[in-house]
């Protein structure tokens, strides 16, 4: 149930859908201000004017509108609390440590796709050493972390790219209607010189719109991964400590036999000749040879 409501597909419609309801809003919406005051023969609506200027500048932004909508979306989906810190998987592991099914406990760690569990499980993976372990968690967070700030730093591209596009379609823009002036021989209206650039600023717009939602998307979800990986990371210590294992005591230390310490010689008395110990004789040697 959880992958097929943050599947690509319907993100994709999803964003789909709400741009053309953007556009038909704009457009009804200038439909009915033309049609409130009268406006001079010439002048246009914006979406109109947007309309009428398409080239590949404005097929690239409409592009990336679209893509930046599905990771808006997506995004979202998946940086809620019920998808990264489910409570029902939470409670489900505190329930198996505490009735010691440590088998069972690896077995949901590996299925399980919330960010506890996966650090849970990169941890039980190097028991029994807790050092090991808690290096192992450490790692499989920041992966963890680094793989959610990965999957939003497309809105951060897009949302760049936003104002270049713009900027690169008002010059365009403004070659276009300057080189029709100079082919006109200078003769060109004021209207027709302003129209030319009114078209030219329609990309601009356009690109403007393409990064203000992107660059906002983009900083609302950093904050809200940024609060969830850390709660996470604390959810899966406090877990990690309760499948810490014991600490093999110290063996039983062998008795050391003391050591005989040599006593030390009686005092000579004073005056006393000392005993001479007689030296052995020395063994008769070889008669010498005649």
């Amino acid at each position: 149930m959880r992958r097929y409501a943050s599947s690509p597909f319907r993100i994709v419609l999803l964003a789909v859908l709400l741009g053309m309801a953007f556009l038909a809003a704009g457009a009804y919406a200038q439909d009915a201000a033309n049609g409130a005051a009268a406006k001079p023969i010439g002048s246009t609506g914006l979406v109109s004017l947007i309309l009428s200027n398409i080239d590949f500048v404005f097929v690239i932004i409409v592009g990336l509108s679209i893509t930046g909508l599905y990771f808006i979306f997506k995004g979202f989906i998946g940086s809620r609390e019920s998808v990264l810190l489910p409570a029902t998987s939470i409670e489900e592991i505190k329930n198996l440590i505490n009735q010691r099914k440590f088998k069972e406990l690896v077995d949901f760690t590996e299925a399980d796709p919330s960010f506890v569990s996966k650090a849970l499980g990169a941890a039980l993976k190097r028991a029994p050493v807790f050092s090991a372990m808690k290096e192992a968690m450490e790692t499989s967070i920041g992966e963890q972390t680094a793989e959610q700030f990965r999957r939003i730093e497309y809105l951060n591209i897009i949302g760049n790219l936003g104002p270049l596009l713009g900027l690169l379609g008002t010059v365009l823009g403004m070659i276009d209607a300057f080189s029709a002036m100079n082919q006109a021989g200078g003769n060109a209206s004021p209207a027709q010189l302003a129209f030319g650039i009114a078209k030219a600023l329609c990309h601009t717009f356009l690109g403007l719109m393409l990064a203000i939602p992107c660059l906002a998307a983009f900083g609302w979800l950093r904050t809200i991964i940024d609060r969830l990986t850390v709660r996470g990371a604390l959810i899966a210590e406090e877990l990690l400590l309760m499948v810490k294992p014991a600490e093999r005591p110290m063996g039983a230390v062998q008795p050391v036999a003391p050591r005989a310490v040599p006593q030390p010689a009686a005092p000579v008395p004073a005056g006393a000749v000392p005993r001479k110990v007689p030296m052995p004789s020395p063994m008769p040697g070889p008669a010498p040879l005649a």
